[in-house]
């Protein structure tokens, strides 16, 4: 047992609990100050870390925007397709960052992840050159909305089928469309029709997305489809004419045939030019390139020999053809709309994209110029004869896309840029440019996965 100590008094007792309380208030209030910036520390580290990352991605894009620049030099030359084994277009380091070209599966395989590689606009239809029955054939069209577009595009402001803008609050354009994005500002557009389920834009179907019809496959809205690019130079790269075969003398295509060392080149020029020219009344010109093959053919020239001269020859005397469809890369649903627009029926049109799916699969190197439409599917072909009636098609394409996706250091500091680049003056050149990181990811779960993995060692 203790006993009190009688020398302290109570009120003196009292008095040292109290300085007691105090000290240990001010101990937790240092202490709780010192958490507090301590965490503010933290936070304004990563802060600071996801800034330095961020940069580090901007810098990538920049980087892989140039580096695309300098593929397309090298690879594109006159209108080639570059192949995806040519060019380094997923994980590609820069720095501590790495970016990614997010693409599209030429052969359509169904799939969870995304492709990568650059994307031919040459591949699409331009609404600007498109008539409205070939539009309205486009999955997730509506006839409605195929005449709105050929509507907003006209220089008619008074046309048949002309549509009240007012209560939009702004007037329709009538001009040609500068971005495919402008769709945004035509009657009747909406998310469902221009995205479908493809919300991120990257050719797959998300977990976050979807999947309406339940077929397990990403089914892509309008934009998947169309351009607003695609132009062919009517001229060679070093800027010399090329022949017109519509106004070309006997002579000039004597020489052309005999350059490139086809065999009857006397015959041929003088049945070519007897066409255009004959001796009375009005010469029956070729429309397009596809109908001066079939005449060719019709001579009796084959694919290999039309081929050497495809890239010499021209039937127009406009600088630049816009519009053309390659057929090398066209995806299915785009010659099927191609096809039924030129009046064939659903059935055939989808008969015979698919003739010309398997045959490019199937003959990979023979594919250099449009004759080969023809032995896929015959001189006698309706779709042919159809495609023949105008200047649809071509097997060049001069306009890509470079969807460009990065990351920086630990995988953090995602962006996304995407790059339309023209080379039909030679050089490759930027005309495009739009920033789609609000899109959010769109690598797919195994680069996630892969950057999360590599975050954390």
């Amino acid at each position: 047992m203790k006993l009190r100590n009688s020398k302290i008094k109570p009120d003196e007792r009292c008095e040292h609990a109290s300085v007691l309380i105090i000290v240990l208030w001010i101990a937790i209030g240092l202490v709780s100050i010192a958490l507090y910036f301590a965490n503010a520390m933290t936070f304004e580290l990563r802060a600071s870390d996801n800034r330095t990352s961020g940069l580090a991605t901007d810098q990538a894009i920049e980087g892989a925007a140039r580096y695309v620049s300098c593929v397309l030099a090298n690879f594109s030359t006159n209108g080639a397709v570059p192949a995806t084994n040519l060019y380094a277009c997923a994980a590609v380091p820069i720095g501590d960052a790495q970016f990614w070209l997010i693409g599209r599966d030429p052969s359509g395989t169904p799939s969870s992840e995304p492709y990568f590689g650059l994307i031919d606009e040459g591949s699409k239809l331009n609404l600007n050159t498109a008539n409205t029955n070939t539009l309205s054939y486009l999955p997730n069209m509506t006839s409605d909305f195929a005449e709105a577009i050929t509507d907003w595009r006209s220089t008619n402001s008074s046309g048949d089928y002309a549509l009240d803008y007012s209560q939009l609050g702004y007037q329709e354009k009538n001009a040609p469309f500068e971005t495919v994005d402008e769709l945004q500002l035509v009657y009747g557009a909406t998310i469902d029709l221009l995205a479908g389920e493809d919300i991120n834009r990257n050719g797959v179907l998300d977990a976050n997305e979807k999947d309406l019809n339940g077929n397990g496959q990403v089914d892509p809205g309008l934009l998947e489809y169309v351009t607003v690019y695609t132009r062919e130079p009517n001229f060679h790269s070093d800027g010399s004419s090329l022949t017109n075969v519509n106004t070309a003398t006997e002579t000039q295509l004597r020489t052309l045939f005999q350059n490139a060392s086809i065999g009857n080149a006397s015959s041929l020029a003088n049945s070519i030019y007897n066409r255009t020219h004959p001796q009375t009344g009005q010469g029956t010109t070729f429309p397009g390139i596809l109908n001066f093959c079939l005449y060719c053919r019709s001579l009796g020239m084959s694919s290999d020999d039309f081929a050497k001269i495809y890239s010499d020859v021209t039937t127009s005397t406009s600088a630049y053809i816009r519009g053309r469809v390659n057929i090398n890369t066209a995806k299915a649903n785009v010659l099927i709309a191609l096809l039924m627009g030129t009046g064939l029926d659903q059935s055939t049109a989808s008969g015979m994209a698919q003739s010309l799916i398997t045959y490019r699969q199937q003959n990979p190197n023979n594919l250099g110029s449009v004759a080969w439409l023809v032995d896929a599917l015959g001189n006698t072909s309706t779709a042919v004869r159809a495609l023949g009636q105008g200047d649809y098609v071509t097997t060049r394409s001069f306009q890509f896309t470079a969807d460009i996706a990065a990351v920086g250091p630990f995988g953090r500091g995602y962006r996304r840029v995407k790059f339309i680049f023209d080379t039909s003056d030679g050089t490759p050149k930027i005309i495009y440019r739009q920033d789609l990181s609000r899109l959010g990811w769109a690598l797919g779960e195994k680069v996630r996965e892969t950057s999360v993995a590599k975050a954390t060692q």
